[in-house]
């Protein structure tokens, strides 16, 4: 081979290489973008359920004020039905 051929061989071999890393950076591109995209809408998931575990939290609160009121009222009828009952 002269000196010709051996730097087109050389020379090839880099291109080739510089081709490879163009790819692989093309592909890091591509899956960073996804990675950010998917980031986005686990954010926007994560932001869902926040509100709802809140809607949810304060329907907790209401229905245990609920129970609060339905127990005193429960145990206020007992109380009287006992009455009604020791009377006779």
């Amino acid at each position: 081979m002269s000196k010709l051929d051996d730097a087109l061989a050389r020379f090839q071999r880099a291109v080739d290489l510089l081709e490879a890393r163009a790819d692989e950076c093309v592909a890091n591109a591509y899956e960073t973008a996804a990675v950010v995209a998917e980031s986005g809408q686990w954010k926007g998931e994560r932001e869902r359920l926040a509100a709802r575990i809140a809607s949810l939290e304060e329907e907790s609160r209401t229905l245990a004020g609920l129970t609060e009121e339905v127990e005193g009222r429960l145990d206020g009828a007992i109380t009287e039905i006992r009455a009604v009952l020791g009377r006779n």
